[in-house]
């Protein structure tokens, strides 16, 4: 069997979509995935170019079954990241909900062990957030919201990070226990792969 990849997911926010996308450029071995809303803002924002120069397959959300959610049964992941994750797949994803391909990841990744790292975009009872056409605004995130995040942190299997420092790090840490990896500096070295 060959290595284990990271399956990434990205959910229709601009809150650091580019640092998310900068992030998959320094990455090997992930497969992107899309939900709809995802698709529309990556136009939006200009970012295309972005999520091409990543290299990565990019699956989008175009079943009602979520087809590409099989691999997770295949072994073919050993991480899920989810970033950015809006307050609305946050929500369904802290009831139980897998009515779209993002949801249906994080659900079959919990059913199959999957280890998931989230960056929740409303972590924060006020945050600054990047909108189209590099405009920064403030937002304001609902109590429910911040609720949700919390009750995400309680999951098996699940870390939830509230910046990008803490997202690469903990891609690193998972990188490194998935593989036979040691960390110089920040920057994944590989000493041998797994077969």
């Amino acid at each position: 069997m060959s290595a284990q990849r990271l399956a990434w997911a990205i959910t229709g926010s601009g809150h650091y979509l580019r640092e998310s996308l900068a992030i998959l450029q320094t990455l090997q071995d992930v497969d992107i995935y899309l939900s709809r809303a995802a698709a529309e803002i990556i136009q939006q924002y200009g970012f295309q170019s972005a999520l091409e120069a990543t290299g990565h397959k990019v699956y989008q959300d175009k079943t009602a079954s979520s087809v590409p959610v099989e691999r997770f049964y295949e072994g073919v992941y050993h991480t899920l990241v989810i970033s950015p994750a809006t307050s609305n797949t946050i929500a369904k994803m802290a009831y139980g909900f897998s009515d779209s391909l993002v949801t249906n990841l994080f659900a079959q990744a919990g059913k199959t062990r999957v280890h998931s790292i989230l960056f929740a975009c409303d972590t924060a009872p006020e945050l600054e957030s990047e909108a189209p056409r590099d405009h920064v605004v403030k937002v304001f995130p609902r109590q429910i919201d911040l609720e949700n995040v919390a009750k995400l942190k309680q999951f098996a299997d699940t870390t939830v990070v509230e910046d990008m420092a803490a997202l690469q790090n903990a891609i690193m840490q998972r990188l490194a226990a998935c593989h036979d990896l040691h960390l110089h500096d920040g920057i994944q070295v590989l000493d041998t792969l797994t077969e």
